[in-house]
């Protein structure tokens, strides 16, 4: 911290004077310097040793007579001896140092940040010190830290409880709405509410907050603004049905406030009316909602353009979401190890065949992880809506194959990526050659590298095998037969 010069003034007389010092005889710079309250005051020989220190008791209690006799750089701390030089150095050249903060250790071991500038008495007198504590300004700093950890700190938990939140709200399976109390627009709605009103969150948002009273029937307006107003004057009002969405269903809605402040919000709860039973007694029968949940491979339900419809709880573990709702209403692809491609070869041939067994492919997971899968699928077809029924079955738990046939995979699947960017003949090309470069080391794994014995299993003559050797860059292994 450099300050300016003027901030201390300094009068000789007031400080211990060496022999040989006379007022009025400093050179040019600085002839009288008033004292402002120093803290600390060290007279200085030219070489920076300290002759004399007085120290302020708002300081220290402690005596500093081992200052005495010792270069003033050696009672400062680690990084301060560089700036002592500084100030030393400009005090003789120019009469006075700019102001620098050192941390001044007492005799006793503890450091103490002080402001210093140097000051060049007159003639041989010497050099003189004066430092001002700035002990305060670094508690003040301290506590400044320590506010802004516990701020932050507080921040984060707000965050945490931010995010439980809105996990929940998203994941619950009631409908749930949140309304501007002045203004009935709608602040927000979880997946569940946008099905009961017939919209997505896209609409919801370009709408701006739309007041909630436009998807209401008209006749239902004036009743549920008076069941806002007993809630808002009583805190709570009896339920009231509504018809909802394009359907126009009923739903019984709750509301309560959530604080009596301007700028307070409504909360509605809708529960739909009438929900249809079973026609089946419980108990009567396996359900198959129940085995289906209950399934170790996951399935789900996807429209004619892959959109999700119903997920077990095995999917839901395989792509790591944690709610069915978060899968409810996406496209399969979103999951798939080529998006789209794999779901259009899939829609494809369910469409052609009717079904599809062992197709494979990889489920990429909300988290990172990836899955090898084997699909199954079969078309249902109704009156309105076709829907496919695909199985997974995670083959990545089975014993683990060879490494040849793993890497063979691996290699066939890099080709597999370019299909629609390279022409045909080049991606056949391509297959016949990592096919013949796995059999070729099969080959001389079993003739333990002997060339003679590899191109008799292989039906090939050596002059061919070492051409291909050559060609992939294969080292047999062993010795090289002569070629007759």
């Amino acid at each position: 911290m450099i300050a300016s010069p003027s901030r201390y003034t300094v009068d000789a007389k007031t400080v211990g004077q060496p022999a040989g010092f006379r007022p009025g005889s400093a050179r040019g710079v600085m002839s009288s310097v008033n004292i402002a309250q120093p803290d600390v005051t060290l007279l200085l020989d030219l070489e920076g040793v300290i002759r004399e220190a007085t120290v302020s008791a708002a300081v220290s209690q402690e005596g500093v007579e081992g200052w005495l006799g010792r270069p003033w750089g050696e009672t400062v701390g680690d990084v301060g001896g560089d700036k002592v030089r500084r100030m030393l150095d400009d005090a003789r050249s120019s009469g006075v140092s700019a102001f620098r903060q050192v941390n001044q250790r007492l005799p006793s071991g503890v450091e103490i940040p002080i402001e210093y500038t140097t000051v060049l008495l007159g003639g041989r007198a010497g050099l003189l010190a004066i430092g001002k504590s700035l002990q305060a300004v670094a508690d003040l700093q301290s506590r400044f830290v320590a506010a802004q950890q516990t701020m932050e700190r507080d921040y984060w938990k707000l965050r945490e409880v931010e995010t439980r939140y809105r996990l929940l709200f998203q994941a619950t399976g009631e409908a749930i709405l949140v309304l501007q109390a002045d203004s009935l627009g709608i602040a927000d709605a979880n997946p569940a509410a946008h099905k009961a009103l017939g919209i997505d969150a896209e609409q919801l948002q370009s709408a701006g907050g739309r007041d909630v009273l436009a998807y209401l029937q008209p006749q239902e307006r004036g009743p549920f603004q008076s069941m806002l107003s007993r809630v808002r004057e009583q805190g709570k009002a009896p339920a009231l049905v509504l018809r909802l969405g394009a359907d126009r269903k009923p739903w019984t809605v709750r509301a309560s406030l959530t604080t009596s402040s301007p700028d307070a919000l409504f909360l509605l709860h809708l529960s739909p009316l009438g929900m249809p039973q079973s026609d089946q007694a419980e108990g009567d029968a396996v359900s198959i909602e129940d085995l289906v949940e209950r399934m170790p491979d996951g399935f789900v339900l996807i429209d004619q353009d892959g959109i999700v419809r119903r997920a077990n709880r095995a999917f839901l573990e395989m792509v790591q979401v944690g709610a069915n709702r978060s899968v409810v209403g996406e496209r399969l692809a979103r999951w798939l190890w080529r998006p789209g491609a794999d779901l259009t070869v899939l829609l494809a041939n369910v469409r052609q065949h009717g079904s599809i067994r062992l197709f494979s492919t990889t489920l990429h997971g909300e988290l990172g992880s990836d899955s090898e899968v084997e699909i199954s699928a079969a078309g249902i077809t109704g009156t309105k809506q076709q829907y496919v029924g695909v199985i997974f079955r995670d083959v990545g738990r089975r014993i683990d194959a060879p490494d040849h046939d793993r890497g063979l995979r691996h290699e066939l699947g890099a080709i597999a990526e370019k299909i629609g960017k390279v022409p045909l003949r080049a991606l056949v090309k391509d297959a016949v050659g990592v096919v013949e470069q796995q059999y070729i080391r099969e080959a001389l794994d079993l003739a333990n590298g002997n060339r003679t014995v590899t191109a008799e299993l292989l039906g090939l003559s050596r002059q061919s095998l070492y051409s291909k050797l050559n060609r992939y860059n294969i080292d047999g292994g062993g010795e090289p037969e002569a070629i007759d």
